[in-house]
């Protein structure tokens, strides 16, 4: 959940970490530091706690040098200050090193290194590392990490300087995204491809277990113990423009605006009228493997759990295959039994997700098969698992998922179409699941258009201090995930419930100061959700109503564009997500970096 940036070869060195904090600003951004190898070969460090604008400020003219690495932080061991800004060095100021993820048994190290005599200078599990290294007596810096590695237990990725060895850069990999950036006469290291596009688009990504060397000119990659690895570098399928705000306010804002084309990418050359089907050839699940499923567990956190429960529900009701969906942070402990039967579907955005990664590690231990639907090509989950979806909706740098999480939705549509046509959906359904796909990224367009309508709604909630969001069935992953997007930028507590449940205990909150949130679709179970609002309103609730007509018993009501019903719920979260946002700002929230998240969560 933090930013690492690196680069060594011939250019002044602290402009272009700056510039690759800024790309890794989302992924944590508490405090950050830079070190850089002098004139002189000392290495010189700057930190500062906040922003990376704040660590910008503190650096002198006359910081200058050809390599460095830095880091900008979200706090997991100690507080977000000036010493626990990284990097960090070791009592000699010869060892610098900046570190992603957790030490387990830091605690454990860090006692017999003060028993040693060595002092530390932070809270942080980070500064274990930097200790053993420094304190190692092996001949080459890569054997002084690999010494230090060998005794640490948890999840790293780090990058590593010593005023020993002036012409390298040593990083690693365990459970923490690394990826080296190749280009000419100059090497790059960052743990997300936004820090490099704007200077190579060749890309090595490191497994777990791996480490690699980087000098001016090469680099070589081997393992923790030693030996040799290939690393074949791959082009980054997005431009350095694609990371840019393109004239919107916040990165949110421009995310919500690209859904019509994100996802017409998703479905671009996936349709097949012919056979009334999807083609998905990343899946490497032939016909008869297909037919053969019994089962489908789909995994995932946060935003793409909901997205998997909404998968669920389509894949339920296209191909009439058990579907259920799970957090992958739960799901791993409680010893899950593994149905060989069973096919398991990991969901992450960017690829890395700490606990979605694990869940699917011990699957594969477990011999079980396991797909992928994520964004990032290249990414962990992605190398990890039997094959999958990539769902193309582009770079997505706001904390919380819009974009993505539409598409990451549309994608389990064609994979129920897909898996529903191999088994007893009728051409005719093919037909019209392909028709109401078809149609999306214009309906979408569409309800963008009325975004001057819900800003104006957004102020008049934005005073509350709580909210419920209801929905039923399919509308009931809708409203979590809409519960989760307001609180996660506006900060406004929200619950969600199935609208079936108000009676059973939620009913005793409703009040004219908690406003619910009601999904609302033209669906078989219409009159029941109205009934729902009946019970509301009754009791003197307030209703914000996002339902295909008007609904008389709301105060307000969102009109959505009709799709087909399985398809109802992509299109009925796109205008609470312009909800969420409105409110936000409308409160003077920091929309793209709410407090206490980050983007990629990649610890545990």
């Amino acid at each position: 959940m933090c930013g690492i940036v690196g680069y060594i070869g011939k250019r002044d060195v602290a402009p272009l970490l700056l510039e690759g904090l800024q790309r890794l600003e989302y992924r944590g951004y508490d405090s950050a530091g830079v070190v850089i190898t002098g004139k002189s070969g000392v290495l010189k460090t700057v930190k500062a706690k906040g922003r990376v604008r704040e660590l910008e400020a503190r650096i002198p003219k006359r910081f200058t040098g050809t390599t460095g690495i830095a880091h900008t932080r979200w706090a997991t061991h100690g507080a977000p200050n000036d010493e626990n800004a990284h990097p960090h060095l070791d009592a000699d100021g010869k060892v610098a090193l900046v570190h992603n993820g957790i030490i387990d048994n830091a605690d454990d190290l860090r006692a017999k290194l003060i028993t040693d005599g060595v002092e530390f200078t932070s809270e942080t599990d980070s500064e274990v590392v930097v200790h053993l290294i420094g304190r190692s007596q092996a001949d080459t810096l890569e054997a002084k990490v690999q010494e230090a590695l060998r005794r640490i237990e948890g999840t790293y990725g780090i990058a590593v300087m010593h005023q020993d060895f002036p012409d390298r850069i040593v990083v690693a990999r365990n459970g923490s995204p690394v990826v080296l950036g190749i280009g000419d006469k100059e090497m790059f290291v960052a743990s997300d491809v936004a820090a490099l596009v704007s200077h190579t688009r060749q890309v090595v990504t490191l497994d777990d277990g791996e480490m690699a060397t980087l000098k001016a000119d090469d680099f070589r990659t081997y393992t923790t113990e030693g030996s040799s690895t290939s690393a074949t570098p791959t082009t980054v399928e997005w431009e350095a423009e694609s990371y840019d705000m393109g004239g919107h306010d916040t990165y949110m804002h421009k995310e919500i605006s690209e859904q019509p084309d994100a996802v017409d990418r998703v479905l671009r050359g996936r349709i097949d009228d012919r056979f009334s089907t999807v083609h998905l050839g990343g899946l490497n699940l032939d016909p008869r493997e297909a037919r053969s499923v019994r089962r489908i567990k789909i995994l995932g956190c946060g935003t793409s759990y909901h997205a998997g429960q909404i998968g669920a529900q389509m894949i339920e009701e296209l191909a009439r295959i058990p579907a259920d969906a799970e957090p992958a942070s739960e799901f791993r402990y409680r010893n899950p039994v593994v149905d060989p039967d069973t096919l398991y579907i990991a969901v992450s955005q960017s690829g890395e997700t700490y606990d979605v990664l694990a869940a699917v590690q011990e699957l594969k231990r477990k011999g079980a098969r396991v797909l992928g639907v994520v964004n990032v090509v290249g990414s962990a989950i992605a190398r990890e698992t039997d094959g999958g979806v990539y769902v193309h909706a582009g770079p997505e740098v706001c904390v919380v998922s819009t974009k993505c999480f539409t598409n990451t939705v549309v994608a389990f549509g064609l994979l129920a179409l897909h898996l529903g046509r191999i088994r007893d959906l009728s051409v005719a359904d093919g037909k019209r699941i392909i028709a109401g796909l078809r149609k999306l990224p214009a309906q979408i367009a569409e309800m963008l258009e009325g975004e001057a309508e819900i800003e104006k709604l957004a102020a008049e909630y934005a005073g509350a201090k709580s909210m419920m969001f209801i929905g039923r069935v399919r509308g009931y992953p809708v409203a979590r995930e809409a519960s989760l997007k307001l609180k996660e930028i506006s900060y406004i507590h929200a619950e969600a419930y199935p609208a079936s449940e108000l009676k059973h205990g939620p009913l005793a909150l409703i009040e004219p100061a908690l406003p619910t949130v009601a999904i609302v679709p033209d669906d078989e179970l219409l009159e029941k959700n109205r009934a729902a609002l009946e019970e509301i309103k009754a009791r003197s609730g307030r209703i914000l109503a996002v339902a295909h007509q008007v609904q008389e018993k709301a105060d307000h009501t969102i009109v959505v564009p009709k799709n087909e019903v399985e398809l109802d719920p992509i299109l009925m979260g796109i205008p609470l997500q312009l909800f969420a946002y409105h409110t936000a700002k409308a409160m003077g929230r920091d929309i793209d970096k709410p407090r206490n998240l980050a983007k990629s969560v990649t610890v545990e």
